[in-house]
């Protein structure tokens, strides 16, 4: 399978909106708790600095994504900050790579100079793996930074890449 990666557009939003809701119903990477619709997710593809979408080339199956906007404003606007969603039974063939890779390269171009990550939840492994392998550098631990569906609390660790 070919895939691609493209921006997203509204013709989009139902799959795209599938995709993060299962992120969002895990509980176990994301902080967000409300699942989006078609429209409150239109807006809030529309509103990052750029939402990329991983495509099967030949079907234009929606495969996974990933938002990508500034992690702050005024003087630290030039860090960027993402989030990534492969769907669930997608997962293990190195869609999330792709995606990431797209990110770093489409943030260089959108002038940022750094990528972080403010929340990787610790028990996250295969992302904190894919992160190490492509250069992202672990900032410590915040002991309990994230709360769990059942209510305990597990670590984060923010990561960041000089772009």
């Amino acid at each position: 399978m070919a895939v691609v990666v493209k921006p997203y557009s509204a013709e989009n939003v139902g799959a795209a909106i599938e995709i993060w809701n299962e992120i969002v119903r895990a509980g176990d990477a994301f902080p967000q708790e409300e699942e989006l619709t078609e429209i409150t997710g239109d807006e809030f593809f529309r509103a990052q600095s750029f939402t990329g979408l991983a495509c099967d080339e030949e079907t234009g199956e929606i495969l996974a994504l990933y938002i990508l906007h500034p992690n702050n404003v005024g003087r630290c606007s030039h860090i960027s900050n993402a989030s990534y969603a492969v769907r669930k039974d997608l997962r293990g063939r190195h869609l999330g790579e792709l995606i990431v890779t797209h990110c770093i390269a489409k943030a260089r171009e959108l002038g940022f100079r750094i990528l972080q990550f403010n929340a990787v939840v610790a028990s996250n492994v295969h992302a904190r793996h894919l992160y190490q392998r492509l250069g992202f550098k672990e900032l410590g631990i915040i002991p309990g930074g994230f709360r769990m569906p059942d209510g305990s609390f597990v670590d984060i660790v923010p990561q960041y890449i000089l772009l």
